[in-house]
């Protein structure tokens, strides 16, 4: 079944103790559309500008991410972030980022992709949200990510989208500063009051957890030996959820749970290298052997 995901491609520049990387392929659009695409048909809505490197393009679609949505702009520049990750890999320091080519974009759905069931709208502005939205016919599932910049800057047209989607995914920071509450747990029940059917609240290394009205659904973080990037982790964990949703096409309390533990593992994959250069090369194999190991440490 196929996904439709919203979001950025751009370029990054990321400095981090196991080295750095500049321009590289980045994006919540590119990490989420290529982490889906280990699971369903994978569709990526994004804007770049003329000077949009070809070859990203051409690694995207050898992954099986559908490119029909990518849009080029003449004149314009590709979004750019530059960020840098002290020791402590927990968090990071922006020193640049520059939107471009999205400061005005307003996405619409190709044709064929209208009557698409799943749909993930990607961290970005909600007013693009809304737009593509209103571009398609009724999908079945709706899931948004975002981030305090909206969240601060934003507030009121994320308040509004709140009301047209069935998910929301977030992290613990943006939750409590989205509900002015200081409980995760009580932030995301606000948040259900908002209008989602459901919240996923992700806690880093302390893992993520999955809340409706009547389900509350823990999984811890895989124990990644070596962080090199976590740069696309939320975005790739985003991504699995939305891939494996629609790849069982139900929201069963067992295929919410293996929708969980997938993503966490594809995100652990994802932050062992610079850009995809680690993801690249991961083969659904992978993922299923890391799921297994993954299960066994799980049980007592």
């Amino acid at each position: 079944m196929s996904l439709v995901t919203l979001g950025s491609a751009a370029y990054d520049t990321v400095e981090s103790p196991f080295g750095s990387r500049v321009r590289a392929l980045g994006g919540s659009g590119v990490y989420a559309s290529f982490a889906a695409s280990f699971f369903t048909q994978s569709r990526l809505v994004a804007v770049v500008g003329e000077d949009w490197n070809p070859e990203y393009s051409e690694l995207l679609r050898s992954h099986g991410v559908d490119l029909t949505g990518l849009e080029i702009r003449k004149g314009e520049k590709t979004t750019f972030w530059h960020g840098r990750y002290p020791a402590d890999m927990n968090c990071c320091q922006t020193l640049d980022i520059q939107l471009n080519v999205m400061l005005e974009y307003s996405p619409e759905a190709p044709e064929s992709w209208k009557n698409a069931p799943y749909v993930l709208l990607g961290n970005g502005a909600p007013e693009a949200d809304v737009s593509l939205l209103d571009s398609m016919n009724r999908p079945k599932l709706v899931v948004a990510d975002t981030m305090n910049y909206y969240i601060d800057n934003a507030r009121e047209a994320l308040v509004a989208l709140l009301r047209r989607i069935d998910g929301l995914i977030l992290n613990d920071g943006e939750a409590k500063q989205l509900t002015g509450v200081d409980s995760s747990l009580d932030a995301a029940r606000k948040i259900l009051e908002m209008g989602p059917r459901f919240v996923v609240v992700k806690r880093g290394e302390y893992g993520a957890f999955w809340m409706s009205e009547n389900e509350l659904y823990l999984v811890p973080s895989y124990p990644t030996r070596k962080v090199v990037d976590p740069t696309g982790a939320g975005d790739s964990f985003a991504g699995a959820m939305m891939g494996v949703l629609a790849e069982e096409q139900d929201l069963t309390p067992a295929t919410v749970k293996k929708a969980l533990l997938y993503a966490t593992v594809v995100a652990s994959l994802n932050i062992e290298g610079f850009s995809l250069e680690r993801f690249q090369n991961v083969r659904r194999e992978e993922i299923e052997e890391r799921v297994a190991q993954f299960r066994e440490m799980l049980v007592f």
